[in-house]
């Protein structure tokens, strides 16, 4: 049977876009001159107010200079900045779809993505620009539509800063922002990788990401109202080209009024010295980063009494870790968790909870109903495990002009089918046990198992090849690990593994390296139709690290 959240049902309107949500008249707890987005390293900031006016005037820059019209992307391949959101809002005052992609990506990768997206422009920093460029040609992207963020200015005459389309409105009536039906209209086109074929565009509409940011203000912004009011401080370290750190990070911290600190990149000692610097109260984080709380010896040089909460997302916590951190700094970490179809947010621990039911990651989020199913396609009795089904207003309609893939995403009563074994209790809590889907989750990041063994199978030396996930309990991530069936058995050795793993380094981007290493077996298990069986190859590595003891 149907499991409806067990939070109270929110008015969640109907029409009302992401832009109005955000910047539109209501009551809020904060003023204009609330400082919310501010730079870790140099202390550069905007407030809510300048925030709003610099989004508008990027968003006109769009439509005076590029002629942009509604409905059309513009893709984000940069690490993050205090910029970001103003290019970002201010394409979705446009009218626009913004796609943003991992800046370590390929130029294959990135190519793929400005193609599948039909992207009309793309945003990126300069140590990022050789990659953009081949990318933009590879796609046919004009180099005059690739604009840059930073402190450093293009090399070339055809690509400029940002700040050079920045065009205040003339008259009042040019700041309304482009007309939207939020039901109907795409804000992001976020990519997800599967276990087989190409990513694919995950459509966000901006009903779906005002539904997810006010379940998620219901249950994340209350726990801060009551503990002080708008006056959180959020440690922004999670990238914001993932949908995780794009609504926890900065569409809530607008929302909200809290202050988001940003670092480009994840760095400890950075971190650490942030948290002091500007008195953090609480971040959103990976499991790899709890696991630094909990161990790296720089912690105990800084002056972390500020920091109230880790919530911790992106995949699977341990018992362990959650442990570590209490036990070092007094610090609850709670977890939640979420997929790029339902905006982020699914289900979510309130702080209150985190110790009672360690492991969980908490409650369904409010309009929210599931179904954990079994392999007969019937729901199993309370506390048996399933695969996770939900229906809501943040899941997404479907994939980007790939109806076959979308058919194959929902049920025939209209859940989605989201491939993760998960049980609930009998308090509502939700725990994620195992996943269908084969997709290794490094630090967070997806890497495709399907796209690494066709990256094998094209050296001229390797016959056949299986990639799974193995754990590495030292990063507290999973990594991607090969068996490989050499053409020459004879040949099998640890240069050779190395000399493989270099090769398929060289071609991917470094999230997707084979971090697990590379073993020779003499035949890859597969079913009757030709199937890889990568459920074999994961139980016999369990058992290989098993038997030896080791820790990855």
């Amino acid at each position: 049977m149907p499991y409806p959240s067990t939070f109270p049902h929110l008015d969640i309107p109907k029409n009302v876009d992401l832009w109005t949500l955000l910047f539109g008249d209501r009551l809020r707890d904060f003023p204009p001159a609330k400082e919310i987005l501010t730079c870790a390293e140099t202390g550069r900031s905007y407030t809510w107010a300048e925030l709003r006016r610099a989004s508008i005037e990027f968003g006109q820059g769009l439509k005076e200079h590029w002629g942009w019209r509604k409905g059309e992307v513009l893709t984000f391949y940069t690490p993050n900045s205090i910029d970001t959101p103003i290019l970002t809002l201010g394409a979705l005052w446009a009218g626009g779809t913004v796609s943003p992609a991992n800046p370590l990506y390929t130029a294959d990768e990135l190519a793929f993505q400005l193609h599948n997206a039909g992207a009309k422009g793309l945003i990126t920093q300069a140590a990022n620009l050789p990659t953009a460029i081949s990318a933009a040609r590879k796609a046919n992207l004009p180099l005059d539509r690739i604009l840059l963020l930073g402190t450093h200015h293009g090399p070339a005459h055809r690509i400029h800063h940002f700040t050079n389309l920045l065009t205040p409105p003339r008259t009042t009536t040019a700041i309304k922002p482009a007309s939207i039906n939020p039901k109907r209209d795409i804000a992001f086109l976020v990519y997800s990788s599967g276990t087989t074929g190409l990513p694919k565009g995950v459509c966000l509409t901006h009903h779906n990401m005002v539904s997810n940011l006010l379940q998620a203000s219901y249950v994340e912004g209350s726990q801060w109202r009551s503990r002080g009011g708008a006056d959180g401080k959020q440690l922004g370290i999670l990238p914001f080209f993932h949908i995780f750190g794009l609504t926890s990070g900065v569409l809530l911290s607008v929302y909200e009024g809290w202050q988001l600190v940003v670092l480009e990149r994840f760095d400890m000692t950075k971190a650490l010295r942030a948290i002091e610097r500007y008195r953090i109260t609480f971040a959103y984080v990976p499991p790899p980063v709890v696991l630094a709380f909990g161990k790296h010896p720089g912690v105990e040089g800084f002056d972390l009494s500020s920091l109230k909460l880790l919530h911790s997302g992106a995949a699977p916590l341990t018992r362990e870790l959650t442990e570590a951190v209490w036990n070092r700094l007094k610090v609850p970490v709670k977890q939640g968790f979420g997929l790029s179809e339902t905006c982020a947010f699914v289900c979510c621990q309130v702080v209150d909870e985190w110790a009672k039911f360690m492991g969980s990651v908490g409650k369904l989020m409010p309009n929210m109903e599931a179904r954990i199913v079994g392999e007969e396609g019937r729901d199993v009795e309370e506390g048996e495990a399933g695969e996770l089904w939900l229906k809501g207003p943040n899941v997404f309609p479907g994939y980007f002009s790939n109806p076959e893939r979308t058919k194959e995403a929902f049920s025939s009563d209209g859940y989605f089918k989201t491939g993760d074994v998960f049980k609930r209790d009998k308090h509502g809590n939700f725990y994620c046990v195992d996943r269908i889907k084969e997709l290794i989750k490094y630090n967070g990041y997806p890497v495709p198992p399907a796209e690494l063994e066709g990256i094998l199978l094209g050296h001229k030396e390797v016959a056949d090849a299986c990639v799974i996930g193995v754990e590495d309990q030292v990063n507290a991530t999973e990594v991607p690990r090969a068996y490989v069936v050499l053409r020459d058995r004879g040949e099998a050795s640890e240069a050779k593994a190395q000399e493989l793993a270099e090769w398929v380094a060289a071609q991917v981007a470094p999230h997707k390296k084979l971090r697990g290493g590379i073993r020779f077996v003499d035949q890859v298990p597969k079913s009757p139709s030709g199937k890889v069986l990568r459920r074999v190859m994961r139980e016999q590595a369990k058992k290989e690290q098993w038997d030896s003891g080791a820790k990855l």
